[in-house]
């Protein structure tokens, strides 16, 4: 397997993303993934780094820092604008040879997943995973923790000291994940735990049949990326190489 390189992208509202790519078996591939982290996280975090280092075994990764995470530039939305971060990375793996490119999303990066191939054009498939289904969840311990951080003043300040930078708070409320599911014109996998302690199982039940997707309830699993087994992320490497097939020579 070829080294990790750092690479630098832009968004295309001009944000500064900074990232890792693994070639994995080498480019250019039939297939490449992008990897969008959950939310505090970015792609040095070891939990991150487990992930991406299994799947580039399969093929070509890419994974962006969010804005506002690790060292990319700007402020987190906690997830509208972070749909331009993948489509900047889903643009650059494209550049770089791979004709099949599956985005691949934890938590915050799973909603991020939804929004992208919902709104922008999209990837060759989507997996999202431990997403949640709707917004203003306060469901779990873990997730009024995370509202905190997001609409206290000592919890945005708090947020700062974990390595984040907030954005305003929202002057709208977005589309909900389960909508943009519905909306979704490429094959959806939904992954999730069933011992998730921030989402509960019927979301993820609810974002699989609202855009039709295929559905993986994993036993043990807590969430995102901390509780991804290497069985897991071999799983998932198969189902995307299945799902987009052998490319089309003639096109993308």
């Amino acid at each position: 397997m070829c080294r990790v390189r750092h690479v630098t992208l832009t968004a295309s509202d001009g944000t500064p993303l900074r990232g890792l790519l693994y070639p994995g078996p080498g480019l250019p591939a039939d297939l490449g993934f992008v990897v969008g982290h959950g939310f505090t996280n970015h792609v040095r975090k070891p939990a991150v780094r487990r992930v991406l280092e299994r799947l580039a075994s399969h093929a070509p990764v890419l994974a962006v820092d969010f804005r506002g995470h690790g060292r990319s530039g700007g402020r987190t939305t906690v997830g509208p604008a972070e749909a331009l971060d993948i489509a900047a990375a889903v643009e650059r793996l494209r550049e770089l040879g791979c004709r099949k490119v599956v985005t691949v999303g934890f938590s915050l990066g799973g909603s991020v997943v939804l929004r992208h191939a919902a709104l922008s054009t999209p990837p060759d498939a989507v997996i999202s995973v431990s997403s949640p289904a709707r917004w203003w969840v306060r469901d779990t311990p873990a997730m009024r923790r995370v509202h905190w951080l997001l609409e206290q003043p000592h919890g945005r300040w708090s947020a700062r000291l974990l390595g984040v930078r907030l954005a305003p708070p929202w002057p709208d409320v977005p589309i909900s994940p389960i909508e943009l599911a519905s909306r979704i014109p490429v094959p959806l996998l939904v992954v999730h735990g069933d011992q998730d302690h921030y989402f509960p199982v019927a979301d993820a039940v609810a974002l699989s049949e609202a855009g039709g997707g295929e559905f993986w309830l994993v036993p043990g699993m807590r969430h995102a990326e901390s509780s991804t087994s290497a069985e897991l992320v071999d799983r998932i490497a198969g189902w995307a190489a299945d799902t987009v097939g052998p490319p089309d020579r003639g096109g993308r």
